[in-house]
C-alpha cells in the first residue's frame, strides 16, 4: 500500500469516495476490521441491549465510530476469552491459579500478568523485564513518581505540560505536596511560547528544561497530548533531559497502540499508560508501565550486606521474588552483640524480606485482576496479527486523508468553513486524532448532528472536537463519509437549520455532574 498523500496542487479524484474506496482494497490491514464489533446505528439509539425479535443485527447498517482515542471497540474474541475465564474460575476455583486447560489459550491464572507484559512489550518497544501490565494509570504514576521524584533542596522542582491532563496534574502536585514543598514554587509548566499556539515546539521544551535544570528532580511530559493530539519528540526530549542529569518520565495514555514507540530504544526511564484508548481492553482496562531495565537491577549482594541494592518504591507482595511469594515471610530480626563490657547487651535490627522482581515486575503492588487481564489479552492477540510500524503506517495515511478533506472541502462547502485543525499538520508530530476547533457556539449542536447521523466522536471544551480514525478497524470510507456528514452538520448549525434537541450523549455526558471529563 503506497499511502495516501496530496500534493500542493490538489487533485479532486484523491477527495472522493471512489479514491477512499481504491485505498480501502489496497489496505493491508483491512482485514483487522472483522475482529471487532462496530456498533450499529440501531445499537446506538436502542434503549435496550436486546435487539427487537423484529431486527436483524447483521443487516444493520454499522455506526461511524471515531472515537478510539477515548474508548476502543470491543475485540470480538473478548467475549470468548472472558468466558472461558469465567469456566475456569468455575470449574476450578482457587486450583485455577495453577491449572493450564487444553481448550483454550488462557494461562492459569497466576500466570496471566506476565504473559500479558510480554505480549505487550513489543508494543512499546520495549524488552519483556521492562513492562508490567497492572493497577491504572495514575494509581502507577504515583507508584513511580514514589521512586524516580526524591527530591532535595538543590533539587526539588518537576517540569510538566501547562494543560496535561487533570489527573496528572494533581499526581505531580500531589506528589510534591507529600514531601514538603509547595507546588507553586516547586511545578514548573511548560506553556506555548506562541499565545495563539496551542500546541508547544520541541525547542521550547529543551528551553524551559535547561532553564530549571539546575533545580529539577524529574520531567513527566505527555507522549501524545490528549487535547491537542500533538506527538511529542520523546527520543530528544529524553536525549536532553539526561545531558542535564535529570530523570524523565512519560504519560503515553494516547500513545500507546496507536504511534510506534521505542521506550527502550530512546532510553526512557520510566513510562506509564492505560489500555482503554487504542489498545482497545475495555472500560477502566487495566494499565500498564515501564522502567527501563537499568533502574530495575537488584543486587542481591549488596542487599546481603544490607545495602540498597535497588530503587525506592512502594512494595507489595505481588512486586517480590517469586520464590519467596508465597512463603509469608515479612521481616528478619538480626542479633547484634555490642563488644564493650559497659554496655553489654543486645540491639535488634529489623531487615524486611522483600526483595523485588527484577524489572519492571518488581513495582506492582498487588495481585491484578485475571479477569481485566483477559480483556487486554484479547486485544493483544489482534495486535500479534500485525505490528506497530504497519499499524503507524495506516494511520498517516488514514489521518492524513482526513486532514485533506476536512482542509479541501466540496464545492458546497467551501464558503463555509467555520473550524480549524489545531492539531499539528507535521504527520511526525501527531497520531490518529485530529482536533478541530469549531467558531464559538457551534459545539453542541453539531455534536448532536453528528449523533443524529450515526457519528461517534468526542469533544472538549469549550469548541474542540477530537476525531480520531483507529488503523485496526476504521476505513478511509469511514473518513470520507465522516467529513460529508461534519460538513453538512457545520452547514445546517451555522443556518440555524438545526433542530433543537436535549442535547448529544457525548455534550451532556460531558457536564461536571456526570464527571465525563475526568475520564476522556
Amino acid at each position: 500500500m503506497s499511502g495516501h498523500s496530496l500534493g500542493p496542487e490538489v487533485d479532486e479524484m484523491k477527495l472522493s469516495r471512489k479514491y477512499a474506496q481504491s485505498l480501502d482494497e489496497q489496505d493491508p490491514l483491512r482485514h483487522l476490521r472483522q475482529e471487532f464489533i462496530v456498533p450499529s446505528k440501531a445499537d446506538l439509539k436502542r434503549k435496550s441491549l436486546t435487539k427487537s425479535s423484529q431486527s436483524d443485527g447483521s443487516l444493520e447498517e454499522p455506526s461511524i465510530y471515531l472515537c478510539g482515542n477515548s474508548l476502543g471497540l470491543q475485540p470480538r474474541r473478548t467475549a470468548e476469552l472472558i468466558s472461558s475465564h469465567l469456566s475456569a474460575w468455575a470449574s476450578k476455583g482457587v486450583l485455577g491459579h495453577f491449572s493450564r486447560h487444553e481448550d483454550t489459550v488462557l494461562p492459569a491464572f497466576i500466570e496471566v500478568d506476565d504473559v500479558a507484559a510480554e505480549q505487550m512489550a513489543p508494543i512499546v518497544g520495549a524488552s519483556r523485564n521492562e513492562v508490567a501490565v497492572m493497577e491504572t494509570l495514575t494509581a502507577n504514576l504515583h507508584l513511580l513518581m514514589a521512586s524516580f521524584y526524591q527530591p532535595t533542596k538543590e533539587k526539588y522542582k518537576i517540569i510538566i505540560e501547562g494543560k496535561a491532563f487533570p489527573s496528572d496534574h494533581y499526581a505531580v502536585e500531589s506528589q510534591i505536596r507529600h514531601h514538603g514543598y509547595d507546588p507553586k514554587h516547586a511545578m514548573v509548566l511548560i506553556e506555548p511560547s506562541d499565545p495563539a499556539s496551542s500546541t508547544v515546539t520541541t525547542s521550547h521544551v529543551l528551553k524551559v528544561i535547561h532553564e530549571h535544570a539546575a533545580s529539577t528532580a524529574l520531567i513527566l511530559l505527555p507522549g501524545i497530548q490528549y487535547y491537542t493530539g500533538q506527538y511529542f519528540d520523546i527520543k530528544t526530549i529524553t536525549a536532553y533531559a539526561h545531558s542535564k542529569g535529570i530523570l524523565i518520565g512519560w504519560d503515553l495514555a494516547h500513545a500507546v497502540g496507536n504511534v510506534d514507540v521505542r521506550l527502550h530504544e530512546w532510553d526512557v526511564d520510566f513510562a506509564a499508560w492505560c489500555n482503554y484508548k487504542y489498545v482497545n481492553s475495555g472500560p477502566g482496562a487495566i494499565a500498564g508501565l515501564f522502567v527501563h531495565e537499568k533502574h530495575g537491577e537488584v543486587d542481591m549482594e549488596a542487599e546481603q550486606k544490607n545495602q540498597d541494592g535497588f530503587r525506592p518504591r512502594l512494595s507489595g507482595w505481588w512486586g517480590g521474588d517469586k520464590a519467596t511469594r508465597f512463603m509469608m515471610g515479612n521481616r528478619k530480626l538480626k542479633y547484634c552483640y555490642n563488644s564493650l563490657p559497659a554496655f553489654v547487651g543486645v540491639t535488634l535490627t529489623i531487615q524486611s524480606d522483600f526483595v523485588p522482581i527484577p524489572g519492571a515486575a518488581g513495582y506492582q503492588v498487588g495481585n491484578p485482576s485475571a479477569l481485566a487481564l483477559t480483556a487486554l489479552l484479547a486485544s493483544l492477540e489482534v495486535f500479534a496479527k500485525t505490528d506497530m510500524a504497519a499499524i503507524r503506517t495506516k494511520s498517516v495515511s488514514l489521518t492524513g486523508f482526513l486532514e485533506d478533506l476536512l482542509l479541501h472541502p466540496t464545492d458546497e462547502a467551501k464558503s463555509t468553513n467555520p473550524y480549524q485543525i489545531i492539531t499539528p499538520s507535521n504527520r511526525d508530530e501527531r497520531g490518529a486524532q485530529l482536533s478541530v476547533r469549531l467558531e464559538p457556539g457551534l459545539l453542541d449542536g453539531v455534536m448532536a448532528e453528528l449523533e443524529k447521523e450515526g457519528v461517534v466522536v468526542d469533544e472538549r471544551k469549550p469548541d474542540v472536537i477530537r476525531v480520531a480514525p483507529a488503523p485496526l478497524y476504521n476505513t478511509y470510507v469511514e473518513v470520507w463519509e465522516f467529513v460529508k456528514i461534519f460538513h453538512k452538520a457545520c452547514q445546517k448549525v451555522q443556518a440555524g437549520q438545526a433542530k433543537k434537541v436535549n442535547g448529544s450523549v457525548m455534550v451532556e455526558g460531558g457536564k461536571e455532574a456526570k464527571g465525563w471529563n475526568e475520564i476522556k
